[in-house]
């Protein structure tokens, strides 16, 4: 009862709604609460097994293992772009839609193999719901730590003692805890994940939003998230129709979606041609129609319609998101990046996500590859959490 109420709560708020799927919400809950007792039990097997002392000296050698390869990387990322003996210092910035500036310097020492992460400078708690509580960037840090490491490791807090993070206070990082912050984990946590690889060089912007989609009644609700594309990088060529960085999220299958809501997928095929151009090409992205049978509310929650994905050494940024409705009278309406709009039936939202940038120059003509050497298509073996999963899977 107190967990229902707290969530039909904000429906007592004048203008305001409870949440209009109670019944999921709980169902959530309980997955959530399934999930934690499962793990209490394979750590009590662990323990019963091997002993407490056993499993809590592995739990500190994989987090100590993680700080020495992450340090490992940062002397190596100071040997190839700095003087010997000599800090590095690295900057990068980017921007959220609204113009609010996502600002980093990285300050490596080689010595240590440690690192400050500064990001001082950018924009201020944003009036919106895109402020990114300092938990998310801390996420999107130890995120991009373990993608640059090129070792399989768990992710654990390890990978954050080298590393030092200051976050302003009262920023679009760090916000009050009045803010709105439903956007901040979504989409302003890929534009921190852009900007750190930016400041790496480490790869292309991949499409850097999760294109959040919703829509509901009073009998229905539905949200998802939609691929775009994946930047390149300096060996390989940006994924098409992919999800990128920070989302684990699936889409629904077709059959299933228009079984139990009231829309018919008309397109879901990919945007081709609007990955950045170069040497490596970045991935196109996504082009979705959905044709609504009912009135409902639709909401768009969504970045990369002013700024696109960035390109790096040379290569030509990624295609931005655009999000259209189509009435049934013919008329077209830009719905830009965030918006909530009644749609009756005939109408039909049109969502194209955002290509990731290209890295490098455009080959030459005869290149072999596009710049891509024999050896360096060779050079990447799959493997590691993520490929094992998929693998699994696949032969399932």
């Amino acid at each position: 009862m107190a967990v229902t109420e707290a969530l039909l709560a904000p429906g007592r708020i004048a203008g305001s709604s409870g949440t209009r799927n109670l019944h999921d919400n709980l169902s959530d809950l309980r997955a959530q609460v399934a999930a934690n007792q499962k793990g209490i039990q394979l750590v009590g097997e662990l323990i019963a097994r091997y002993g407490l002392p056993v499993v809590q000296a592995y739990m500190a050698h994989i987090q100590a293992n993680a700080e020495v390869v992450v340090r490992d990387m940062l002397r190596d990322f100071a040997a190839r772009w700095g003087q010997p003996g000599h800090p590095v210092v690295v900057k990068a910035e980017d921007h959220m839609d609204d113009g609010s500036p996502i600002r980093l310097q990285v300050r490596v020492d080689p010595q240590e193999g440690s690192a400050v992460f500064d990001f001082t400078g950018s924009g201020h708690e944003v009036h919106g719901n895109c402020n990114a509580p300092r938990a998310i960037t801390l996420s999107a840090l130890i995120y991009c730590l373990r993608c640059m490491v090129g070792q399989d490791i768990p992710l654990n807090q390890g990978c954050l003692a080298p590393v030092q993070v200051v976050i302003p206070k009262g920023s679009i990082l760090d916000p009050s805890l009045e803010a709105a912050v439903v956007g901040g984990n979504v989409l302003t946590s890929q534009r921190v994940v852009d900007v750190i690889f930016k400041a790496f060089g480490a790869c292309a912007a991949s499409q850097g939003c999760m294109n959040n989609v919703t829509f509901g009644n009073e009998r229905v609700g539905y949200y998802e998230t939609v691929a775009g594309g994946a930047g390149a990088g300096p060996s390989w060529h940006g994924r098409s129709g992919v999800h990128t960085h920070m989302t684990n999220t699936r889409i629904t299958d077709p059959e299933i979606l228009e079984q139990r809501y009231p829309v018919v997928l008309r397109r879901f095929e990919l945007c081709r041609g609007s990955g950045g151009a170069g040497r490596h090409r970045g991935g196109d992205g996504i082009l979705r129609e959905l044709l609504f049978r009912d009135e409902l509310m639709l909401s768009v929650l969504s970045e990369r319609r002013a700024f696109r994905p960035y390109g790096l050494q040379g290569g030509e940024p990624g295609a931005p998101g655009l999000n259209l409705l189509i009435r049934s009278d013919g008329r077209t309406i830009n719905l830009g990046g965030k918006t909530s709009v009644r749609v009756f039936p005939g109408d039909v939202f049109r969502l194209q996500t955002p290509g990731g940038g290209g890295f490098g120059p455009a080959a030459e003509p005869g290149d072999p590859q596009e710049g891509q050497s024999p050896a360096a298509a060779r050079s990447f073996v799959e493997r590691g959490s993520l490929y094992d999963y998929r693998r699994a899977q696949e032969t399932a």
